[in-house]
């Protein structure tokens, strides 16, 4: 059989993305369907982490504002303790809670006052930015599993063509196209799964560095403040 009648013979074929991958082998399905989860998965990860960045930020923001207006701590931890902080403001409640417990308890615990407020800083921020990291490893994960995973499917769809060409003895441009084509899409899907997620996981982990260096430095501060309180305090009570 020649050329020009093996291209008559063959079977016309869809080269759409629907088709070569309803004509593609169930491993390199079955590899195709996974990219495409974790896909959608990432870019859910990528929505909510960028919304939950911009809403901490702004409240940080409307904290400090409140913080540094001139309000008492007193009002200002009464008016945070009653609500689910996060942020700088669950930084201030830890510290204020501690605080509160070692001057209004039957004994005045202050020594060492210092050091526990210090301890529930760092406490705090660590649970701060456990949330905010929550579910970015997926992101990581799939930014450098996903091009090996989608070139897994593409040597299986390789292999499955080879084996079909040998098997039917025809060696026409019809017949490996569709073959090599389905296979050369999951890796598409790899790279189209993974390039996302290495460029948001690199900036949302950046937002992330941001945040904590936020949360320490205001730490640092208002220890600072906790500390000339309680030195003022043991002057007066001396």
């Amino acid at each position: 059989m020649n050329p020009a009648d093996a291209m008559q013979a063959a079977p016309a074929i869809d080269m759409s993305l629907f088709g070569l991958f309803w004509q593609a082998h169930f491993v390199v399905k079955l590899v195709m369907v996974g990219l495409l989860v974790a896909s959608v998965w990432c870019w859910s990860i990528i929505v909510d982490k960028t919304l939950l960045f911009r809403r901490t930020d702004a409240e940080m923001d409307a904290f400090e504002e409140a913080f540094w207006s001139g309000r008492s701590l007193e009002e200002l931890y009464r008016s945070y303790n009653d609500r689910p902080a996060t942020g700088l403001a669950a930084v201030f409640v830890a510290a204020m809670r501690e605080w509160k417990r070692s001057f209004e308890g039957s004994g005045r615990q202050v020594q060492s006052l210092s050091q526990r407020i210090e301890k529930q800083l760092d406490v705090t921020i660590q649970r701060e930015v456990e949330k905010l990291e929550s579910r970015l490893l997926f992101l990581a994960s799939i930014g450098s599993a996903g091009p090996y995973i989608g070139l897994f499917g593409t040597v299986w769809g390789i292999m499955t063509a080879f084996t079909s060409i040998a098997a039917s003895k025809n060696t026409s441009l019809a017949v490996v196209a569709p073959g090599i084509a389905e296979a050369l899409f999951a890796t598409a899907i790899g790279l189209f799964a993974a390039i996302p997620a290495v460029l948001a996981y690199n900036k949302l982990q950046a937002s992330v560095a941001k945040s904590q260096s936020r949360l320490e430095g205001f730490a640092d501060e208002f220890s600072a403040i906790l500390s000339r309180q309680i030195d003022e305090r043991l002057s007066l009570a001396a």
